[in-house]
């Protein structure tokens, strides 16, 4: 699975999702401009020292992405979609995309993907969820849709075993 995050602003979402990718075999790519640097304390403290071992790529905007993903399926998650995130099949190379967490995507994009975007039904009194939280939410239906392929089937204890 791929995770796209359009212009990002704030550093400790996109180490929660980092460290979310790197749990999950999901690759992370970052379209420009960022919201801080790539050495942000609070990036590298919510990503743990995960981050060197997660697989990133990083554009300078939405076509320089289009230009090296050809052909890519992407997905658009935005509160503006009309069908559930739970609506659609994921194929295990899909790229789910999610914009910044004071604008969303721009509809500029939205509007050449109506099919593909996708929402998270929450209650009108609300604008939107956190955007680490998103991702998770929408990442983990994908991967429930592939099986969970390539993820550990069963947790073990640290210091005991399972009773039988």
């Amino acid at each position: 699975m791929n995770i796209v995050l359009h212009e990002p602003e704030i550093p400790s979402n996109t180490g929660n999702i980092g460290r979310t990718c790197l749990a999950t075999g999901t690759t992370l790519h970052l379209i420009r401009p960022l919201g801080f640097s790539l050495n942000d304390y609070y990036l590298k403290r919510a990503g743990m020292d995960y981050w060197p071992e997660l697989d990133v790529h990083i554009y300078d905007d939405f076509e320089d992405f289009l230009q090296k993903n050809p052909g890519a399926h992407v997905y658009m998650a935005t509160t503006k979609a009309h069908q559930t995130y739970d609506a659609v099949n994921y194929g295990p190379n899909d790229f789910i995309m999610f914009g910044k967490e004071s604008a969303g995507i721009p509809e500029e994009i939205l509007v050449d993907y109506e099919k593909d975007c996708i929402r998270i039904p929450m209650n009108e009194s609300i604008r939107s969820l956190n955007l680490a939280n998103s991702v998770a939410i929408i990442l983990y239906e994908a991967l429930r849709q592939n099986h969970f392929c390539g993820m550990q089937e069963f947790g073990e204890l640290h210091r005991l075993q399972w009773k039988e």
